[in-house]
């Protein structure tokens, strides 16, 4: 985008059917890599062990390798970045309509930190939304930015820290690879068993609590901050420049940093089973190799969304885009409904084999689900509900009213 340009410039000639079914393809998957991720923690301990001394034969041993290098460290980068770009075009639509954005904004914040905290203590540990409600407001200090010094600032902003951390593990494990090594909590292991598999209600709200704090402890949160935050810049600084908006006119671009960060990110990604493995190849996996994946993620939906044919073959993941934060809650609940003491009771005694054949299972169903309700209504129920607290007014939910709107 040329320096003259505004961000509505930019947008405006845009074809904004194909940019929000690329968009939401990249939800919809968003929502499937996390819950790669989460299902373990959802049925294991996974907090206090290391997967990969638990998992070590069989399809359990091939399935958790594969998850960890396609998916861990890669979607929450991604819907970090998605973060980013929503905000920014929100921003421009209050421009548009005259709305004051950082009042809007904060509107959206505070739903989601509320509804983050009810997600994190009330349903599982492992909430993502306090955090980025959090970061959210600190972004508002950066949503003006021009898009290309968004980017810069947010690879400044990741790369720097990670790089100075991530040679420092890896030194350090070459001098002392016992410091290095991944340690279990055997007390808390055997703690989350006993509690999840048949403790009260009460006993388990207890135990998310410590759960949620050994993710979110203050030194924690910095690294948090670092890992999720400057995507939140990079997602807006990349919305500023339309290079998603417009695939076609930035095809070489967004194809040369597709091949580039499948590369390179699988190559890292591969780092800890074919060197050694220890806490400063994992640290090197997870924040580097992660999201380089992200970029070829993005990068290649993208341009995949501009076939036609790949376009319908991904369409089954819009749908579960289109109402993302409904089928992350969902995801919570049905899971925590099998596996916690409440519901059937299985935490800590499926495979995870097992545990991947019911993920399809799960998300199979959300895609169906998705689809059917997408036909009748307008958004999923999460965000009808957040629409409502941000706009104060009732939105109109289903299609058929919205046609009778129109007819009148």
């Amino acid at each position: 985008m040329k320096e003259g340009k505004t961000v509505k410039d930019t947008m405006v000639p845009l074809q904004e059917s194909k940019r929000i079914v690329s968009i939401d393809i990249l939800r919809g998957l968003a929502i499937l890599g996390i819950f790669l991720v989460n299902m373990p923690s959802f049925h294991s301990p996974l907090l206090y062990i290391d997967g990969v001394e638990r998992w070590t034969e069989g399809w359990d041993r091939i399935l958790y390798r594969f998850s960890d290098i396609v998916a861990q460290a890669s979607f929450y980068p991604l819907f970090a970045f998605l973060f980013g770009f929503g905000a920014i075009i929100l921003a421009v639509r209050c421009e548009e309509k005259g709305v004051s954005f950082p009042s809007l904004y904060m509107k959206r914040l505070f739903f989601l930190l509320m509804l983050g905290c009810i997600h994190a203590f009330a349903i599982w540990h492992g909430d993502i939304l306090i955090n980025y409600a959090i970061f959210g407001f600190a972004f508002l200090l950066f949503y003006k930015v021009r898009g290309k010094n968004l980017i810069l600032l947010g690879s400044f902003f990741y790369v720097i820290p990670f790089a100075i951390l991530g040679s420092l593990f890896l030194i350090i494990g070459v001098f002392d690879r016992e410091e290095m090594e991944i340690t279990t909590d055997l007390t808390m292991m055997k703690q989350s068993l006993q509690i999840y598999q048949s403790g009260t209600f009460t006993e388990i709200i207890s135990q998310r609590a410590l759960d949620w704090y050994r993710v979110n402890n203050p030194f924690n949160a910095i690294i948090l901050f670092l890992s999720i935050f400057p995507f939140f810049l990079l997602g807006a600084g990349v919305a500023k420049q339309g290079w998603l908006h417009n695939p076609v006119r930035y095809k070489r671009q967004l194809k040369a940093i597709s091949i580039v960060s499948l590369i390179l990110g699988l190559s890292i990604k591969v780092l800890p089973y074919v060197t050694v493995y220890h806490f400063g190849t994992i640290f090197v996996q997870d924040y580097f190799g992660g999201p380089l994946l992200t970029m070829f993620y993005i990068t290649g939906i993208t341009l995949l969304a501009e076939k036609t044919r790949a376009s319908r073959l991904f369409q089954a993941l819009s749908y579960v885009g289109r109402m993302s934060m409904s089928n992350y809650l969902f995801q919570s609940i049905v899971c925590t409904s099998i596996f916690y003491s409440y519901g059937l009771g299985l935490y800590g005694t499926v495979s995870y084999t097992t545990g991947f054949i019911l993920l399809l299972g799960v998300f199979s169903v959300q895609i169906l689900l998705s689809l059917l309700w997408m036909k009748m209504y307008r958004y999923g129920p999460v965000e009808y509900v957040w629409r409502f607290v941000t706009y104060g007014k009732k939105p109109i939910m289903s299609r058929r009213g919205l046609v009778e709107k129109k007819c009148k």
